[in-house]
């Protein structure tokens, strides 16, 4: 038996990775694009491993996923590849299109050419996973309710779009083609090996080098904030359990404002690694002018999740938060590779060498 993991070497897929393989006897072929935000050192614990395959490739590159799809025949295709910074997409869309849109449908297509041609019964036990996010449902206001699974579909920035224009795709595989598929939306991820542009562990890093906290606006942009490792169990029972051709809410019940999280850091490391100065981190924070589009609020309904596949995260915010701090504290040397651009050497020597 085996899977194939698209996307996994970012920040989730690689999570996600660690855990599968910590938790299943089960070959893996991790597909990885290894664009800026793919990042082999999170793997290094499985280097070697017997039970993980790392093929570094593209989901659009049809005849590569043909091949992979062939070689191992999977029993599933978990599909974390896209690109997923806000930022990045009103900057440069185009990536997000390409990857999102197209890279989608070329790995659908693909996939169901292979799912086509299995035996009746793997062709029963298959299943193509598709990892989204909160964002496809636009922004809520202060006193709204959280988005259920039916909530419509209202992106407001190039990246939730391209990633509502993934989700339908999936959803019209299914109901054309039948294709099985699993659509999973999450709030908002923090924890381990997330990548330093996102506001987490941009405000650890800032603080400790001495330099501003920058915060949108006025800050009170709120999220729903999940821990990685949650969305991992979240994931695996859905992969376990869920009903084909159903959408599943991933949500860790933890509604914060952006200045709040922000906060909330600055009092840990004050705890855990204080200034020499003896002043709060706090005092680093500074207001910036606020993106283009920023959505207000996103809030997670996750009940779905839990009364029809028994799922609750483990973690509160404030749990979740606190690994995270101290797994950052923890490990420069994964924090010095990413922000010195050296984790990129082994795709050059690779590649280019």
């Amino acid at each position: 038996m085996a899977i194939l993991v698209t996307g996994g070497a970012g920040f989730i897929g690689g999570n996600f990775v660690l855990d599968w393989i910590n938790h299943h006897d089960e070959l893996l072929i991790n597909l990885d694009k290894l664009t800026y935000a793919g990042n082999l050192q999170t793997l290094d614990s499985v280097s070697g491993h017997p039970n993980h395959v790392f093929v570094h490739g593209d989901i659009g590159n049809t005849e590569l996923v043909g091949q992979l799809l062939l070689e191992h025949k999977p029993r599933a295709v978990i599909n974390f590849a896209a690109e997923s910074h806000v930022d990045r997409s009103i900057h440069g869309p185009a990536a997000f299109i390409e990857t999102n849109v197209v890279g989608t449908f070329r790995l659908l297509e693909t996939v169901r050419t292979y799912w086509l041609e299995c035996s009746p019964v793997r062709k029963q036990e298959f299943r193509f996973l598709h990892v989204s996010t909160d964002e496809v449902y636009g922004t809520l206001g202060p006193q709204d309710p959280a988005f259920r699974e039916d909530h419509p579909y209202q992106p407001n920035s190039p990246y939730s779009a391209s990633k509502a224009a993934s989700d339908h795709l999936v959803r019209a595989w299914f109901h054309t083609y039948n294709l099985p598929v699993l659509t999973t939306n999450c709030s908002n991820n923090y924890g381990p090996f997330h990548f330093p542009e996102k506001l987490i562990p941009l405000v650890i890093l800032h603080a400790l080098e001495g330099k501003d906290l920058p915060v949108y606006g006025d800050g009170q942009q709120v999220r729903d904030w999940l821990f990685v490792k949650d969305h991992c169990s979240a994931l695996r029972r859905v992969l376990e359990a869920g009903q084909i051709g159903e959408t599943y809410n991933v949500g860790g019940w933890n509604e914060k404002a952006n200045l709040d999280v922000v906060r909330m850091i600055c009092s840990l490391l004050d705890e855990l690694r204080p200034r020499t100065d003896g002043i709060s981190y706090a005092e680093q924070i500074r207001f910036v002018r606020d993106r283009p589009g920023h959505d207000r609020r996103y809030a997670i309904d996750a009940h779905k999740l839990e009364k029809e596949l028994g799922w609750k995260p483990a973690e509160t915010f404030e749990s979740g938060l606190r690994k995270t701090v101290i797994w950052y504290l923890e490990h420069p040397d994964w924090v010095q590779g990413v922000t010195s651009g050296s984790y990129r050497q082994w795709l050059t020597s690779q590649y280019h060498g």
